[in-house]
């Protein structure tokens, strides 16, 4: 028996600027557009927003084209 373990990779479909939220959305099961307006929250009521979201584009792999 086989398990398939959940890897967490930058979304090439479900995108808007990088893929980031779309790649937690499908990883967490939670929809990336809840995670879009988390985001947004955060960069505009605690700054850290567009640094944590630049640090999760350089370091989350692109998702393989065979998925």
């Amino acid at each position: 028996m086989t398990e398939q373990v959940k890897k967490l990779y930058r979304s090439a479909k479900n995108r808007v600027l990088g893929g980031v939220c779309g790649g937690l959305g499908d990883y967490l099961n939670v929809d990336p557009v809840l995670l879009r307006v988390l985001w947004a929250v955060f960069f505009f009521f605690g700054g850290m927003g567009l640094l944590a979201y630049i640090i999760a584009w350089i370091i989350m792999p692109e998702e393989p084209a065979d998925q």
